[in-house]
């Protein structure tokens, strides 16, 4: 006899030993987990209705506290070391039982949810949270499935997130007592000890990277995408931080996804059903489709308001400078449904040149394309990572070495089939500094950006002028419009010739001394692609 929709739920809760949780609420609406979470003051709502939350110690990802359990199905697949830390089968086991008793009569909100607009590619996903704004963040980020599917669905993965848990590191195999955990053979993630929602989003983020290719021969991106009235799709990589979500929120174009996507042999698809953009400084001005997001459903992080009001002022950083908002993709006015496009024309590389030595604009040959997707320079931007306060310099491969579970020179060997298969336009774009480094020179506007990228699309620069770095050797436009030419050779911009002379030698050598990892996987042609130093 078929069990009634109840008993797949008790028997799951069972079999998952959470039988004995004190209440378990599934799918819960997203004014209704807006309740629970004003009621147990886990958030406050601002005047546009939008859940204000603090994520308390960990206001940013720690990617060093994420681990995968190392077992017969991942010991010889696995890029392992600092980014993807092992950890032992029974280790896991351990820690799962402890969270298990720990559950015992708490209350929990479980969500059944997807990943992947595209059914072929479908990772279904539940989720059991003890907070009820991380429910309402899955309800936002995940895609969200019809209601006539519940009855039937089984998870392919299954999120645990109880920040209250902390792991003891001498025990558990952990470097701290917060921890993110995949266990690839168990279909499980365990999170715990940190409040920061973005974890559940990149863990699911981390599982894709390592499935799409493998089983599909599908090319996982950590990107932003949209598409033009001509149908012409453009995707942006970048880490967090670099523009990618503001710069695909373009009004002229309907967005497709503001951060993960992948390539298949018709186009690109969105893995997820809506946006995590930074708020720190929004306006209406610079970022209008993302200020009108902002509304009931919507999730704000760090967030406070302005004194004696319910306002949300976007210019505080007290609490951090990683400030973010999270909510459906549907949101977004221009949104494209279902969320995919088509072979990309046009790629950019966003990179926050902390250094302030490279061009607004490049464009690539596809040597360089390869060299720079490898090395993934830029930096990290202040709160987007815990213990960072101000931008970091470092080399991230593929623009997103902490989601990589597979060796970096795998997916860059996917951009390079994509790149032969098609006649695709790269770009290398510095929404960093020009000028001068951070604290000398000024950040590229976002309206010169915005301009650049526009002409990109349209052709612009296609009619331009270039002009070669002397050291990087990638191709400067010597105008575009709406820019001032004197922004688009960074030696034109800075004050001091010696000081930019020195400044770009320095940056070419640590690109240098970064590429000598990867050496032994890159062909000529990639290796021609890097600086040349005098």
């Amino acid at each position: 006899m078929q069990q009634s929709y109840e008993q797949t739920r008790a028997s799951w809760l069972a079999k998952m030993a959470l039988a004995h949780v004190r209440e378990a609420h599934w799918q819960l609406s997203p004014a209704v987990l807006v309740e629970e979470a004003v009621q147990k003051k886990e958030g406050v709502l601002s005047q546009e209705g939008a859940l204000v939350c603090d994520t308390g110690k960990f206001t940013g990802r720690s990617p060093r506290d994420k681990f995968i359990v190392q077992d017969d199905e991942t010991c010889d697949t696995i890029w392992w070391g600092p980014v993807n830390n092992p950890l032992a089968p029974e280790q896991f086991d351990a820690l799962y039982r402890r969270i298990a008793q720990f559950l015992k009569d708490k209350k929990v909100y479980i969500r059944d949810a997807y990943a992947s607009a595209l059914p072929a590619y479908r990772l279904s996903i539940r989720v059991v949270n003890t907070v009820a704004w991380h429910n309402l963040f899955c309800h936002n980020l995940f895609l969200r499935p019809a209601q006539d599917a519940l009855p039937d669905f089984l998870p392919d993965f299954t999120i645990i997130n109880v920040p209250e848990f902390q792991a003891e590191p001498a025990i558990d195999g952990t470097h701290h007592p917060n921890f993110t955990i995949i266990n690839f053979s168990k279909k499980m993630i365990l999170i715990g000890g940190t409040g920061y929602a973005g974890e559940m989003k990149k863990s699911i983020f981390t599982v894709l990277n390592y499935l799409l290719p493998q089983n599909h021969r599908v090319f996982p991106m950590h990107c932003s995408a949209n598409i033009g009235p001509q149908g012409n799709t453009a995707i942006f990589f970048g880490l967090s931080g670099t523009g990618k979500t503001t710069l695909s929120a373009d009004p002229k174009r309907q967005l497709i996804g503001d951060d993960e996507h992948g390539w298949y042999s018709q186009g690109i698809f969105n893995f997820e059903g809506g946006c995590y953009a930074k708020t720190i400084d929004l306006s209406p001005e610079k970022e209008p489709q993302i200020f009108q997001a902002i509304k009931f459903g919507t999730i704000l992080e760090n967030m406070r308001f302005v004194a004696g009001t319910r306002e949300v002022d976007y210019a505080n950083a007290t609490i951090t400078e990683n400030t973010r908002s999270a909510y459906p993709i549907e949101h977004i006015q221009n949104a494209v449904r279902p969320s995919v496009g088509g072979i990309p024309q046009h790629i950019f590389f966003l990179t926050c040149d902390a250094q302030g030595v490279l061009p607004p604009i490049a464009k690539l040959s596809k040597g360089q394309a390869m060299y720079h997707f490898i090395a993934g320079y830029t930096a990290n931007v202040a709160g987007t990572e815990v213990g960072v306060t101000a931008p970091q310099v470092v080399f991230s491969a593929c623009f997103g070495t902490a989601f990589l579970p597979l060796h970096p020179t795998q997916y860059a060997a996917m951009l390079g089939q994509k790149m032969e298969a098609h006649a695709v336009s790269v770009w290398l774009v510095n929404t960093g500094w020009v000028g001068g480094p951070y604290g000398v020179g000024e950040r590229v506007k976002l309206d010169h950006t915005r301009a650049m990228i526009e002409a990109a699309l349209s052709g612009a620069l296609d009619r331009a002028a270039y002009t070669e770095h002397p050291v990087f050797g990638i191709s400067m436009p010597t105008t575009c419009p709406r820019v001032p030419s004197s922004l688009l050779n960074p030696s034109s911009s800075w004050q001091d010739a010696a000081a930019h002379t020195v400044q770009v030698h320095a940056l070419a050598q640590a690109f240098i001394d970064n590429f000598k990892q990867y050496e032994d996987f890159a062909n000529q042609e990639v290796q021609s692609g890097g600086p040349k130093l005098p």
